[in-house]
């Protein structure tokens, strides 16, 4: 990111030169400095920040070496997302808790609770189903084939059981989802479309098998 920019740096003070807008590129560029620091999520102090500007543009020595200063940044961000993680899985416990004593919500082993809110009929997704649904979560929608043995443990042990047609939203605790850093709780609506969407092409390829064997006796 420190490369980045400063190559940034580099072209739009070039930039500005040719134009004679330095205040204005200034303002942006800091605008941008400040967009990557926030998305770094490091808590750090502006004021020294812009002492640091400066001094480094009067070619004054840095209190770190540019080495030092990127082992303390990865050793700052690291800090900051256990901080985060943290709070993530506090709020995502609290909320659990709280859900669970509700009307209509049903627990999985305290870290996955569900609420039906539209019944289904017909055929039921087994452990063995590969039913296709359609999820929406907090920015996106999708249709899928889901593989319940390749799936996080909410929406495997969420879905087993829904049937055709019904539609359910799945709260899962961070345990029960993906394995990365924020350790958020997960909140999906699965509505389920077809229990096990392989039986229409097993089927189809019976009839093909079929269809081949008698071609084959014909002859």
């Amino acid at each position: 990111m420190l490369k980045m920019i400063g190559i940034c740096l580099v072209s739009v003070t070039l930039f500005a030169v040719e134009k004679g807008e330095i205040a204005k590129i200034s303002e942006a560029m800091g605008h941008l400095i400040g967009k990557n620091l926030k998305e770094l999520g490091l808590p750090l102090d502006l004021d020294a920040l812009v002492k640091g500007v400066n001094e480094g543009s009067l070619g004054k020595e840095s209190p770190l070496t540019e080495e030092e200063c990127i082992e303390a940044l990865s050793n700052l961000q690291a800090e900051s997302f256990a901080k985060l993680e943290e709070k993530n899985l506090a709020e995502a416990n609290l909320f659990l808790k709280e859900k669970q004593t509700q009307e209509g919500v049903t627990s999985i082993e305290g870290k996955l609770l569900y609420e039906v809110v539209k019944k289904g009929e017909g055929k039921i997704v087994e452990s063995y189903s590969k039913p296709l649904v359609r999820i929406k979560g907090n920015s996106f929608e999708d249709e899928e084939i889901l593989d319940l043995d390749e799936a996080i443990q909410g929406l495997q042990k969420g879905v087993i059981g829904m049937k055709e047609g019904e539609v359910r939203i799945l709260y899962i605790h961070p345990d029960f989802g993906y394995d990365d850093e924020s350790k958020e709780l997960i909140i999906y609506e699965v509505e389920l479309i077809k229990a096990d969407a392989t039986t229409d092409s097993h089927a189809a390829s019976n009839e093909l098998l079929s269809f081949d064997l008698n071609q084959l006796v014909k002859q």
